[in-house]
């Protein structure tokens, strides 16, 4: 017997199978009881009740023996499970014994030195209960690791990881409570043993230091610094308070510090890296401001959101060993995004007697030294049902600026509504806030989109953020941001936000922003396109102005921003150079249509290498009733390095439907300027637009010029 195993867990398997088998038989058994015991005779005559009778004893008699199977199963099932407790059983007797005999020798090996200094001979330390801020209990003298450190309670700091004994590893540090720093490290074996890692900071507290090798080791690594606390939201403004304005976001708490890495073994083992430092607080959000009401007609601004907190900086490496390298410096915290502006609040009911005018959006939080800027809040609508009195929609908060992170978007500028059909009253909407202004190769924020007004003009579209600069060297696209679009107005419609610019001292793409749509007119004129966003790299790459906006449609069509221009200025092999397109004029519902917008200009300085310089196409003419609009013109192209220059394809004039009209003239084609005449591609004209019964066509576009520099 002494070389047969067995597994008690297979042994106990083996019998449910059984088990399950056992049933499924059972089961087809009486299943088959009453067609196989009680046939019934296929006739009258004496030869069919034979049979029957044959048949009927024959299944009475599987029956019977199908008991007596029944009965050996079960009790052989009954056997193999009794054997498989009967060896977990015996397993278990000769496992505890053994676990005893160690327990009580070691309890004999420790009770002299716990006796006499409170510490085990062979053994790791207890560990600090959560919440105390208890340090971890000493490892054993001969062999053993410390005790973790208990987390300390909010404003209490966490309990140091306790000290290894001649062999073993240092405990880890607690985590602080909030506010306070984190536990160090415990210390590694006299001998032989790693330091402890540095407990975790709390809030905007410092992490705890990595604990030391003595002799033979590595360093503990430094506890991260405590996340910055979030700034507290602005309380909104109240209705019959001392103010209607939202109040401002709270500014986000600091990061705290990293914690030091531990040094090394004297002989040989390497630092601890230092801790991470904590992230920024996030701002707090601007309350909302207050909407009118019938003794305060005039809403309130939405707040201002906080800027968030400072990143807490990561902690130095710890220092090497005789042999053995320094621990590296911890990496600085994330920065978080600025809180949002508040929404302003909308005017006076509608039903009202008296209008009131729309609170003014907060503007967003900006960004520290890196991340996001917050979005400005939306302006709050105006309401009025007076005949002759002026409504003013609030204006979209501004976004929130970022240093090396994306601008915030400005917020929407609010709605004009006029519920008096015989009303005279003028109703201004709010213009979008301008988009937070980007760096480090992120683009821009967007800006907002102007306002409705629905018994007056539409507001204005918000400029797209700015992106700022690229380092030198560096390779990373560079953006600006969209403008807003201009609001739909009963009268007319709001321009286009400009879009972004956009610089680059790197090696990427540099794209200057589009510009914002103009706005839907109604009985005056469609907004005018926001122009495209500038595009400018100093060292190599691309740059792309942005691509304008188009005009309103309305009564008379919008005319279309101009292109972004785009300028190399840099030294480099290849330096391309695409100026944005202008953008199309809208359509005139009852006059002429809007004029299409000029082309951006290219334009490549120093280039070493061969490089081309494309302008931007000007826009179509809009399609109009009394006159097509007018093509724009396409951009100029100048080259002074080794490449082409390619003059703007023209836009082509819009046509007239009304009789007697005249069609929109072509715009004249882009003029090329290149250092090399043979490389100097200028562009032809475009295509007049048809008149309409009765009217004439457009006059064609002159061709561009060619030049040499």
């Amino acid at each position: 017997m002494s070389f047969v195993f067995a597994q008690p867990q297979y042994l106990a398997g083996a019998a449910a199978d059984l088990a399950k088998l056992g049933s499924a038989i059972g089961t087809a058994n009486a299943q088959a009881l009453a067609p196989t015991s009680n046939l019934l005779a296929a006739g009258a005559d004496e030869v069919s009740a034979g049979i029957a009778a044959l048949f009927s004893s024959h299944g009475a008699a599987y029956q019977a023996l199908s008991t007596q199977v029944d009965t050996f199963h079960e009790r052989f099932f009954q056997l193999l499970n009794a054997a498989a407790v009967e060896y977990s059983a015996a397993e278990a007797a000769s496992v505890n014994p053994l676990q005893t005999v160690v327990d009580a020798l070691l309890g004999v090996i420790n009770a002299p030195t716990e006796l006499l200094l409170q510490r085990p001979l062979i053994g790791d330390g207890t560990n600090g209960a959560a919440g105390s801020g208890q340090a971890g209990g000493a490892g054993g003298l001969l062999w053993g690791n410390g005790g973790t450190g208990g987390s300390g309670a909010p404003g209490h700091a966490g309990g140091a990881g306790g000290a290894a004994g001649l062999l073993g590893n240092g405990g880890t540090g607690g985590a602080g409570g909030a506010g306070a720093n984190g536990g160090a490290g415990g210390t590694g074996g006299w001998l032989w043993g790693n330091g402890g890692g540095g407990g975790l900071g709390g809030t905007g507290a410092a992490g705890g230091v990595g604990g030391s090798a003595l002799l033979f080791g590595d360093g503990g690594v430094g506890g991260m610094g405590g996340a910055g606390a979030a700034g507290a939201a602005g309380s909104p403004g109240l209705q019959g308070g001392s103010t209607m304005t939202g109040g401002d976001g709270g500014p986000g708490g600091n990061g705290g510090t990293g914690g030091a890495g531990g040094r090394g073994g004297l002989l040989f083992g390497n630092g601890g890296a230092g801790g991470q430092g904590g992230f920024a607080g996030v701002g707090g959000d601007g309350g909302r401001g207050a909407d009118g009401y019938l003794g305060h007609i005039n809403a309130g601004d939405g707040g201002h959101g906080g800027d968030p907190g400072g990143v807490g900086s990561g902690g130095p490496g710890g220092a090497g060993g005789l042999i053995g390298h320094s621990g590296a410096n911890g990496a600085a915290g994330t920065i978080v995004a600025g809180g949002n502006g508040g929404n302003g609040g909308n005017g006076y009911d509608p039903g009202s007697t008296n209008n009131g005018n729309g609170g003014n959006g907060g503007n967003g939080g900006t960004a520290g030294s890196a991340g996001n800027g917050g979005n400005g809040g939306n302006g709050g609508n105006g309401y009025t049902n007076l005949v002759g009195n002026a409504v003013v929609a609030g204006n979209g908060g501004a976004g929130g600026t970022a240093a090396h992170g994306t601008g915030g978007n400005g917020g929407n500028g609010g709605d004009a509504w006029v519920t008096n059909s015989s009303s005279s009253a003028t109703a201004t909407a709010g213009v979008g806030g301008a988009g937070g202004a980007g760096s480090n190769g992120v683009k821009g924020g967007r800006g907002g989109d102007g306002g409705a007004g629905t018994a007056g003009a539409g507001g204005w579209g918000g400029g797209g953020g700015e992106d700022g600069n690229n380092t030198v060297g560096t390779a990373g696209n560079v953006q600006g941001g969209a403008g807003g679009n201009g609001g739909k107005g009963t009268t007319s419609g709001g321009a286009g936000g400009r879009g972004g610019q956009a610089y680059s001292e790197g090696n990427g793409m540099v794209l200057g922003g589009h510009g914002g749509d103009g706005g839907v007119g109604g009985s005056g004129a469609g907004g005018s396109g926001g122009p495209g966003g500038d595009a400018e790299f100093a060292v190599g790459g691309a740059a792309v102005g942005g691509t304008a906006g188009k005009g309103g449609s309305g009564a008379v069509g919008g005319n279309g921003g101009y292109g972004g221009d785009a300028l190399a200025e840099g030294p480099n092999a290849s330096a391309n150079a695409w100026g944005g397109g202008g953008g199309a004029g809208g359509a005139g519902t009852v006059g002429a249509g809007g004029n299409g917008g000029a082309g951006g200009t290219a334009t490549i300085d120093l280039a070493t290498g061969v490089s081309d310089a494309v302008s931007g196409g000007g826009g179509a003419g809009g399609a109009g009733i009394t006159a097509g609009g007018n093509g724009g013109s396409g951009g100029p192209a100048y080259n002074h390095g080794n490449g082409g220059a390619n003059g703007g394809a023209a836009g082509d004039g819009g046509n007239a439907s009304g009789p007697g009209s005249r069609g929109g003239n072509g715009g004249d084609g882009g003029d090329a300027y290149a250092h090399i005449l043979a490389y100097a591609h200028a562009a032809s004209g475009g295509n007049p637009g048809s008149g309409g019964p009765g009217g004439s066509s457009g006059s064609h576009g002159a061709y561009g010029a060619n030049s040499q520099l």
